[in-house]
């Protein structure tokens, strides 16, 4: 069953990043829009251009014209923006580089989707399955058993399916051919904030990208009508060997209802992640009254529900007030598209007023360590061009300590995982899993 939300068309493509700085990944304090202003507590200093505008790339808090944000947000980065128009109505830390988990799967879908006919057929080999990390969340590929496309692309969607993801890279002409791509494919979106290692979004040092990224990636993706409707879609039956089946539901509490989170009146999808190391991640759009909105949160510190419930808070607030915000910034047109590569800019921005004061405490995804106060230090400015970007990448690297070894824990075909299905510290029994979708 899929979700009947309407979609308007898009007016433009948008999409881009904030330049090269590397911030402290470590976790926020609440953020209100109300507290004062604070230099440089919050990461994104060191920026060479701010793609989307120079306000996006200001730590802190960025609203105009609009009053009524959630006050207790605890997302260390979070975007609201409008769809069809692209304009950025208030964000939180829009380019901060976070792990972002399997919500990287949309760029593999904005990547991969067009290449093969959903009706089109493969019969599946260990090949195909080789190298998927331990721990992976997994819809149950087998290997023998033909797929269509369109069965494999529900088991990414739904599942959030690793292997699915491994068996449509190969057909892509492998793993690392579609990491090239959908490296790529983020530089044409201008979406500048992500490095990919791998297609599926698990935990891999370096792996980062940032809430406005993943806000351009859902805003392409929800253009093509197979993207909108893999990810609105609920439950589907998925090939178990011979004429057997097996049900797989979606993992997004907020178009499902599980795990007691109230579905969201005109949820479109988009998609979640989590991974123990990354937190939970999650970008969805929703049309109420003819407009559609969508919102990124990433890492929140509650765990369970959280990262749906700050969703839902900032969505509420964008069709409430978000009529009234002046824009901060835009998502940028892809380079492809006609969007305007962003000039380099020459200071590091400060942060805005309405950044939330205090000083942040060291937080444990990517496994960042900080200096005095726990925060990362911040590279200095002085890089100016992309192919300065991997010089940013490398130090972000060298901050971040590996994920280290995965721990089993999928669930068979036909049965509920909770690690899947529940990733946050709500679950019992799961609490060493480290990664999940």
């Amino acid at each position: 069953m899929r979700d009947s939300s309407p979609l308007p068309p898009r007016a433009a493509v948008l999409s881009r990043r904030a330049a090269l700085g590397l911030a402290a990944a470590v976790p926020l304090a609440a953020a209100s829009p109300a507290a004062a202003a604070t230099p440089s507590a919050t990461p994104g200093a060191a920026r060479a251009a701010t793609i989307g505008g120079e306000v996006l790339g200001r730590g802190g808090v960025q609203v105009r014209g609009a009053s009524g944000l959630p006050k207790r947000l605890t997302a260390r980065s979070w975007l609201v923006a409008d769809h069809v128009s692209g304009e950025v109505l208030a964000s939180y830390n829009a380019h901060r580089l976070l792990a972002p988990a399997s919500t990287l799967k949309m760029l593999f879908a904005d990547t991969v989707l067009k290449k093969f006919e959903r009706t089109e057929r493969h019969r599946v080999t260990d090949a195909d399955l080789a190298g998927i990390p331990a721990g992976s969340s997994l819809v149950g590929v087998k290997p023998g058993i033909t797929y269509t496309v369109e069965q494999l692309w529900l088991g990414v969607f739904l599942r959030s399916g690793n292997d699915a993801v491994h068996v449509l890279s190969h057909m892509n002409g492998g793993v690392d051919s579609t990491v090239a791509q959908m490296q790529a494919k983020a530089e044409d979106l201008q979406a500048l904030d992500t490095h990919v290692v791998s297609p599926d979004g698990f935990d891999h040092k370096g792996q980062l990208s940032s809430a406005y990224d993943l806000t351009l990636f859902a805003r392409h993706g929800l253009a093509d009508a197979d993207f909108r409707a893999y990810c609105s879609t609920r439950t589907a039956d998925f090939p178990a060997g011979g004429k057997k089946t097996f049900q797989i539901q979606n993992t997004d509490r907020l178009l499902t209802g599980a795990w007691g989170v109230p579905t969201y009146d005109g949820l479109i999808g988009v998609k979640n992640g989590y991974t123990s190391n990354a937190g939970n991640t999650f970008t969805g759009a929703a049309t109420r009254g003819g407009r559609t909105l969508l919102v990124t949160v990433m890492h929140p510190k509650s765990g369970g529900s959280g990262v749906y419930e700050e969703t839902a808070a900032l969505l509420d607030w964008g069709f409430r007030q978000g009529a009234n915000a002046r824009p901060v910034g835009t998502l940028v047109a892809p380079l492809s598209e006609g969007g305007a590569k962003a000039a380099p800019g020459r200071k590091p921005p400060r942060a805005a007023a309405g950044a939330p004061a205090g000083a942040e405490t060291s937080g444990s995804s990517w496994g960042l360590v900080g200096g005095a106060g726990g925060a990362v230090a911040v590279l200095a400015g002085g890089a100016v061009a992309w192919r300065r970007r991997r010089r940013v990448v490398a130090a972000g690297e060298a901050a971040a300590s590996g994920p280290g070894a995965s721990a089993p824990g999928t669930a068979a075909p036909g049965t509920a995982d909770p690690g899947v299905s529940d990733p946050g510290a709500s679950d019992p029994g799961d609490s060493g899993a480290r990664h999940r979708r």
